[in-house]
């Protein structure tokens, strides 16, 4: 299998998620041993969730919050 016009091929296409994943399950062995199907499938999980992140990334971005702020700082026990 030709790997590198493979990996222009998604880069063109903007699949850059799907692109890095299909390198990665290049790289392990135990990926070989799965079936097409769910090969693909781990290739489509990671590509959504790569969009989900830049999604995610890009609306924090532009909501420019002031304060870095964590779920951990939340004083309870504070009154009201």
């Amino acid at each position: 299998m030709l790997i590198h016009p493979t990996m222009t091929l998604l880069a063109e296409l903007g699949l850059h998620g799907m692109a890095k994943s299909f390198q990665e399950l290049q790289a392990q062995p135990e990926s070989r041993a799965l079936e097409h199907a769910d090969w693909l499938a781990l290739l489509l999980e990671r590509e959504s969730t790569a969009r989900s992140q830049k999604r995610f990334e890009n609306r924090a971005r532009t909501a420019r919050l002031r304060h870095n702020a964590s779920i951990e700082d939340v004083d309870f026990k504070a009154s009201r």
